[in-house]
């Protein structure tokens, strides 16, 4: 029969050749490796709205630590064809830390006419818009949406119309404004994002 300390002594060899993934126990990636922390989040994305497709309220926070480009949206525009290239940028950065945010709004020529569901199948069926979206919303003047009000008042910019494009670091800082006619291939746009990506 085994002593106590021989038992206890095979309990702890069994105990640290078990895979653990536990943060900091047997098994978990070493201190470097691991990932970093979720990042506090900042005062412009401490706002909730509801996703496009089903209404579902989503808090913007889980977006704290990423590149932010705001996007306010319409289905029946001429700078509508942008969606293909908004989804390009998302899905060249996504990996690296940039989320696109498309916001619906039927502000500018009524260009946005359709319910959540319409909106929703003609951005994926379209042009196969997988970033987030979210529930149709003014963008301008004082019926703006939280968001857009805090962007607003931080650059001095309103939307003119659509497709306008507010750019905003890992950190909250909001970097830049972008009028409708700057695509989302502009060699401007493209290098403050990968700046933004890069800090």
């Amino acid at each position: 029969m085994k002593t106590p300390a021989l038992l206890l002594s095979l309990f702890a060899v069994a105990a640290a050749s078990a895979p653990v993934h536990a943060a900091g126990q047997a098994g978990a990636p070493a201190p470097a490796a691991r990932v970093a922390a979720p990042a506090a989040c900042p005062a412009v994305l401490h706002q909730s709205f509801k996703r496009l497709q089903d209404d579902v309220p989503q808090d913007l926070c889980q977006y704290a630590g990423k590149v932010v480009l705001v996007v306010n949206t319409a289905s029946y525009c001429g700078f509508t064809s942008q969606y293909q290239g908004l989804e390009a940028l998302y899905a060249k950065y996504g990996s690296r830390g940039l989320v696109v945010l498309g916001f619906p709004s039927n502000d500018f020529g009524k260009q946005e006419p359709g319910n959540s569901k319409e909106i929703a199948d003609f951005c994926f069926n379209t042009y196969g818009v997988k970033f987030p979206m979210f529930a149709k919303s003014s963008v301008k003047g004082p019926q703006a949406n939280p968001l857009h009000a805090t962007l607003i008042k931080a650059t001095g910019e309103e939307p003119k119309w659509n497709f306008t494009k507010y750019l905003i670091d890992r950190n909250g800082k909001i970097l830049d404004y972008f009028p409708s006619k700057v695509t989302p291939d502009d060699k401007v746009l493209v290098a403050k994002i990968e700046k933004a990506l890069a800090m």
